[in-house]
């Protein structure tokens, strides 16, 4: 597939399925929310938003489920009647589907979004992994539900990170350490950690890092991706941190129909 300038995909592809991480490129709002916006919380004109998400769903093949996300645990199953216009919009950080033709997106400008698929695509999830969704159970909680979906294992199920804020830009509290069981005490020894001492009472904190951490203990062994900063890439990627009035991204995985 053709995707715009600075959009990202898994390398290799994912079999059975397709998998994409929009950029800022290649749609039609006007700054900040230049040019690829899909949130339609943000600010942002809807009739631009609009246009994205059809332009979405033109370069994917598929249907996008788009959720309205609150920073939880929370997976739904969609289908097709999910992707129709004037569908109720689930209040969720996560979405499964055994459905082709239907694709399950989660949206980010900072947060991680974490792409599933079972073996040869018989059922895919996305979700949202901000520190308090990882930190509650939101990628266990997809991982369940896309091995219930598709009757299979962990260890049969791959995983992809998208992009989100790097572990050099992700300043956090002795909240965000507590809330992942972290020992603030004992980080700066020679213990290998996801947190890094920043003095002040302050910590620097790999989100991607603590995500694979779930993912492997969840029973997940194929995981990708994960290398891209939001935060350090002006160009490419929007960043709420960064930039505060800024769009969202999509991060999409849908089930190819078998020829």
């Amino acid at each position: 597939m053709n995707f715009p300038a600075g959009w990202l995909a898994p390398d290799g592809g994912i079999a059975g399925c397709g998998a994409v991480m929009s950029g800022r490129a290649g749609g039609t709002s006007a700054a900040p929310f230049d040019s690829m916006n899909v949130g339609s919380a943000v600010g942002d004109d809807a009739a631009a938003v609009a246009a994205n998400r059809r332009r979405l769903s033109e370069l994917i093949g598929a249907a996008p489920v788009f959720l309205r996300q609150v920073h939880g645990v929370s997976i739904v199953r969609v289908g097709r009647s999910d992707a129709a216009d004037g569908a109720p919009v689930h209040e969720a950080d996560g979405c499964v589907t055994i459905e082709t033709g239907v694709a399950c997106v989660v949206q980010a400008a900072d947060c991680l979004p974490v792409l599933i698929a079972a073996p040869e695509g018989r059922a895919v999830g996305a979700a949202h992994a901000g520190w308090r969704g990882l930190a509650g159970g939101v990628v266990e909680a997809a991982v369940a539900a896309v091995g219930a979906a598709a009757r299979c294992a962990p260890d049969e199920i791959c995983a992809w990170l998208g992009a989100c804020i790097g572990p050099t830009r992700f300043e956090v509290g002795s909240d965000v350490l507590a809330a992942f069981g972290a020992d603030a005490g004992a980080l700066g020894s020679d213990t290998p950690s996801r947190f890094v001492p920043r003095g002040g009472g302050k910590w620097l904190a790999d989100l991607s890092g603590l995500a694979r951490d779930r993912l492997v203990a969840a029973g997940v062994r194929r995981i990708d991706g994960g290398h891209w900063c939001t935060v350090s890439d002006s160009s490419r990627f929007f960043s709420f941190r960064r930039d505060g009035v800024t769009g969202r991204m999509a991060a999409a995985i849908w089930i190819v129909p078998s020829i």
